[in-house]
C-alpha cells in the first residue's frame, strides 16, 4: 500500500506484510505526534497498529514492546491477554446479589480505581529519577507514577491496601525512592516531576495507613525522616508546606500569607490538609518509639479549633491579629467558585473534615446534638459536595455516635442511587483518579476508611448479598440478608456491636455479617 508521512517499507511475513517505519526527527513539546495515511485500501481490509512507550529512551520503548507484545501474536491473542489480566484484577472481588446496574457501577469504579498510579519504569527497570531531568535509576521493584495524592490519601491507597498490597507495597517504595531522589516526599506527582497541585502533604497519610495496617516492608526509617522534614522544616526552604512558619507559631495559617490575594487565599484548607497529616504523622512517631515526636505533631493537629467561629457555626478564616473574616458567608465558595480560605469549596464543605477528632469538634459545636443536626443539614439543605475530596467521607460521620448510625445508611445509599450510574454522567465529576470510584467500590461494599492514617472502617449496610475478597490472610466474605437498616451484625460469628472497626480484626474475623430489617 502506499503511505506518505514517514520513511517506509512493507515487509511480507507469513502472509502478511509488515511495516517498518522511521520517522528520523525528534519532536517535543505539549501537543506533538505523526500519523500515517494510507491509499488504496480494500473494503474490510484491517490495519493493526502497536505501540510501545518509555519515559527513559526510545530504545526501552522498543525492549518494552517487545516484552508485551510477541512479534507473531495477533490482536486478538493481545487482547484476549488484556482482559485475562483485568479479569484477574477485578476478581479479586466477587459480588453476589444486586441488580445488574449495580453490579456494573461497581466493577467500572473498581476498573477506574485501578488504572492510577501506574507504571513508569521500564521492563529493565530503567525509570526517570525524580526532579532530575535525563537522569535515570534502575529499580528491582517497580517505579509508579501518577500520584493524585491529595485526592487518592482519602480512600484509594486504602484500597489498594486491602486487596492490591502487592501494588501498593511497590507504591510506598516509590513514594519513598522519590525523597531520597530529590529530598521530598511527593505531593502530586506525575511522571518523576512535582506540580505542587493542590496542597497539604498528603504522602504522610498514605503511607502510615499502610503501615498500621501491616504493611511494613519499606524503609520505614527513611519515610518518617522525610515526613518529619516536611512537618519541621521552616517555611522559606520548605517545598511541602511553604507557610507552615505561622502553623507552627500560631496554630493557624491566617489569610494573606500565602496568598496575597484574598480571593484566591486558601490558608484554612492548607491548614486542615496539614491537621489530618499531622495527626497521621503522630501515629507512626507512636508506633516507631518516638514519644516526644507524637506529643507534639498530635498537639498541632489540634489547632484546628482556632479556625471555628460560633458565630457562623463553620470554621472561618483567620486574620493575622487571630480575628475572623468579616463579613463572611459559610456559602460562598460553593460549586468551585473562588472564597477566602478555602480551595474549590464553602466553608460548610471543609467544617467537618477533621476526621482524626471528630468528638472533639462536636465538643466544639455545642454537643452530640448540634453536630448531629448540623451535619445533616448540610445534606438535607445540598450543601454537600459529592465531587469534593474534603467533605467525601462526611456521611460516615454519624456513626461516630451510638444510635446515629441509621443516618450513615440512609445517606450513603442516597449518595450511591443519585451519583453512581451506568449513564454517561454516572460518576460525580472528575473521578480524580479514582478516588470517586473508591468511594463507591468501598461504599457498596459496606465499609469505609473514614479518616486517613488511622486503621479503621466505618460500617454501612452493603450494596449485594454476598462479596468475596482476595486478602493476604485469606478470603473476607461480606454478607446481608434482608433489606433497609441494620438490625445485627457479626463478625467471626461474634456479635459485633461498634460500627467502626480495626482492619487485622476484619481480616481476623475472616466474615462480617449484615442482617437488616425495616425501621431505623
Amino acid at each position: 500500500r502506499k503511505m506518505t508521512g514517514v520513511e517506509a517499507e512493507w515487509t511480507p511475513d507469513n502472509g502478511r506484510y509488515k511495516l517498518y517505519t522511521e520517522y528520523g526527527r525528534e519532536l517535543s513539546g505539549d501537543d506533538v505526534g505523526y500519523w500515517f495515511s494510507f491509499d488504496d485500501l480494500r473494503e474490510g481490509e484491517q490495519i493493526e497498529v502497536r505501540m510501545g512507550i518509555s519515559y527513559v529512551s526510545t530504545e526501552n520503548a522498543r525492549k518494552n514492546l517487545d516484552a508485551e507484545q510477541a512479534a507473531d501474536a495477533p490482536f486478538d491473542a493481545i487482547r484476549e491477554q488484556a482482559r485475562k489480566g483485568w479479569n484477574e484484577a477485578l476478581g479479586r472481588i466477587r459480588v453476589e446479589g444486586g441488580t445488574e446496574e449495580q453490579q456494573r457501577v461497581f466493577y467500572t469504579a473498581l476498573y477506574h480505581a485501578l488504572i492510577h498510579p501506574n507504571l513508569l519504569s521500564d521492563v529493565n527497570g530503567e525509570y526517570p529519577l525524580m526532579e532530575r531531568s535525563g537522569e535515570t535509576g534502575v529499580t528491582d521493584g517497580e517505579r509508579y507514577t501518577v500520584f493524585s495524592l491529595w485526592d487518592t490519601c482519602r480512600n484509594l491507597h486504602q484500597l489498594l491496601t486491602l486487596v492490591y498490597p502487592d501494588r501498593q507495597r511497590e507504591m510506598l517504595r516509590s513514594m519513598t525512592g522519590m525523597y531520597e531522589e530529590w529530598g521530598w516526599l511527593p505531593k502530586w506527582e506525575l511522571y518523576g516531576r512535582e506540580t505542587f497541585t493542590m496542597e497539604g502533604d498528603p504522602a504522610i497519610p498514605v503511607i502510615v495507613d499502610s503501615w498500621m495496617k501491616g504493611l511494613r516492608d519499606f524503609d520505614v526509617a527513611k519515610a518518617y525522616e522525610a515526613m518529619r522534614k516536611s512537618a519541621t522544616t521552616p517555611g522559606a526552604q520548605n517545598r511541602m508546606r511553604p507557610d507552615l512558619d505561622p502553623y507552627i507559631e500560631k496554630g493557624y495559617i491566617p489569610l494573606g500569607f500565602y496568598a496575597k490575594d484574598l480571593a484566591g487565599d486558601t490558608s484554612v484548607s492548607h491548614a486542615l490538609e496539614y491537621y489530618m497529616a499531622d495527626a497521621a504523622l503522630s501515629l507512626l512517631a507512636d508506633s516507631l518509639g518516638h514519644g516526644d515526636d507524637a506529643r507534639l505533631f498530635r498537639a498541632r493537629s489540634l489547632g484546628y479549633k482556632r479556625y471555628y467561629s460560633p458565630e457562623s457555626g463553620t470554621l472561618r478564616p483567620l486574620h493575622p491579629d487571630g480575628t475572623f473574616l468579616s463579613p463572611f458567608d459559610p456559602k460562598a465558595g460553593e460549586n468551585f467558585t473562588a472564597a477566602p480560605g478555602f480551595h474549590e469549596g464553602s466553608a460548610w464543605n471543609y467544617t467537618f473534615y477533621v476526621p482524626h477528632d471528630v468528638e472533639g469538634l462536636a465538643k466544639l459545636m455545642g454537643g452530640r446534638r448540634k453536630f448531629i443536626d448540623k451535619l445533616q443539614m448540610v445534606f438535607d439543605e445540598g450543601l454537600y459536595d459529592p465531587a469534593n475530596e474534603p467533605d467525601i467521607a462526611y456521611a460516615y460521620l454519624f456513626s461516630r455516635f451510638r444510635g446515629e448510625e441509621w443516618r450513615t445508611q440512609r445517606e450513603t445509599r442516597r449518595l450511591l442511587e443519585r451519583y453512581f450510574t451506568t449513564a454517561p454522567d454516572g460518576i460525580p465529576g472528575n473521578d480524580d483518579t479514582g478516588t470517586m470510584s473508591a468511594w463507591a467500590v468501598f461504599t457498596m461494599l459496606g465499609l469505609y476508611p473514614d479518616c486517613p492514617g488511622e486503621p479503621y472502617y466505618t460500617l454501612t449496610s452493603p450494596t449485594f448479598d454476598r462479596v468475596e475478597i482476595d486478602t493476604e490472610r485469606g478470603t473476607l466474605v461480606i454478607e446481608k440478608s434482608g433489606e433497609g437498616y441494620i438490625d445485627r451484625m457479626t463478625l467471626g460469628d461474634k456479635p459485633l456491636k461498634n460500627y467502626r472497626i480495626l482492619h487485622d480484626e476484619l481480616l481476623k474475623g475472616g466474615k462480617l455479617t449484615f442482617e437488616l430489617q425495616t425501621g431505623k
